[in-house]
Formats: C-alpha cells, structure tokens, sequence
C-alpha cells in the first residue's frame, strides 16, 4: 500500500463533510489536508435563517466557545459542539482553499459546486510545475451522518488508488468501480500547478 499520496478533502466551510473524511484518512495513515471553498464559513443557527457566520481563521475553540455563550443545549443537541471538539484535535482552524499554495496529488471535493470552485481557482492559476493533479467529486449532504457516510466512500477511493502501481494512469478504473459498487456518479477531471 502506497501512503505517499498527497491529498486535499474540500467541501464549503471546512467544518463537517472535508472534517470527517480527514479525520478518517489520518487515521488510516494518508497525508491529509482540508479546506473549505466558501467565502466565509457557515453553521446553522437557532434558526434557518439565522446561520452563524465566521471568517477562516477564527479558530474551531472560538467558534465552539461563540455557541456555547449563545445555547449550549441546542448546538450540543444537533452535534455541532461535538463536531467543532472533533476538528480542534485535528488542526487549529478551518482553512480556505484558495489561498493555499500547496500541490496535491488527489482532491477530493463533497459538493458539485464546491468540485467547480476548485477546478476555477487551479485554472485560474498561472501553472508553474505542470504536475497533475485529479480532482474527484463525492456528492455528500451536508449533515453528521452523511459526512461519516461519505468519509467511508473517501477512503474507499483513497485506499484503491493507494494499492495502484500508477494512481494517475489507473484512477478511471478506481472510480468506475466505486461508481459500480457503490450505487453512485462521481465527477473527476485534471488539473495542473
């Protein structure tokens, strides 16, 4: 098994679905870093209307700290307290993709929208290495089971390409078979630094 792959989960706040599935690759030994694509990030609040909005560098302590000040009962009871504990052991806040310069071998994205955003913010850059990169889509909904679920079809992915002897020339047969097995469609392009 290959562990060398360097690999970036992304979804829009950087808080649940790209948490989960780093979490679980890091456990499982994979070089592994997330991000979030959005312009800030999103939790929900007491409200659907009302979502708590906090920028990428405010910690995941300050933000877990923020909503125990406003309804500790509440945001323990739908998970977030618990999710933000999870995230805060893994790295201090959450982080933007756009402004990391780091190359990865495989992004993984959670979101359609969120596969878009990162294929415009790598085009959109002046390619310097030429290195490849793939980038694949995993449709996840955006809630703690969901996220555990779709951390699972992650590492599926992951832990096929990591057994391959070339992942580049061998990852439209890792996702035809996870697409088979799994019952799902998942998007996949390249791109290049």
């Amino acid at each position: 098994m290959r562990n060398d792959l360097n690999i970036a989960v992304v979804c829009s706040s950087n808080q649940n679905r790209s948490m989960e599935a780093h979490h679980l690759l890091s456990k499982k030994g994979f070089r592994t870093k997330s991000f979030g694509t959005g312009s800030c990030v999103k939790l929900p609040g007491v409200t659907v209307d009302k979502p708590n909005v906090y920028n990428f560098e405010t910690p995941y302590e300050d933000i877990a700290d923020d909503l125990r000040n406003k309804d500790a009962n509440f945001y323990t009871q739908n998970g977030l307290l618990n999710m933000l504990d999870r995230n805060k052991r893994i790295k201090p806040k959450p982080q933007r993709f756009q402004e990391t310069s780091e190359e990865f071998d495989l992004i993984v994205t959670c979101q359609e929208r969120v596969f878009d955003q990162v294929l415009e913010c790598l085009n959109e850059r002046q390619q310097i290495t030429m290195n490849m990169v793939n980038v694949v889509n995993v449709d996840i909904k955006d809630n703690h089971e969901e996220a555990t679920l779709g951390s699972f079809i992650i590492y599926d992915l992951v832990e096929k390409l990591s057994n391959c002897t070339d992942p580049c020339s061998d990852i439209g047969t890792v996702i035809e078979y996870l697409e088979r097995k799994r019952d799902l469609k998942l998007l996949h392009s390249i791109a290049f630094y």
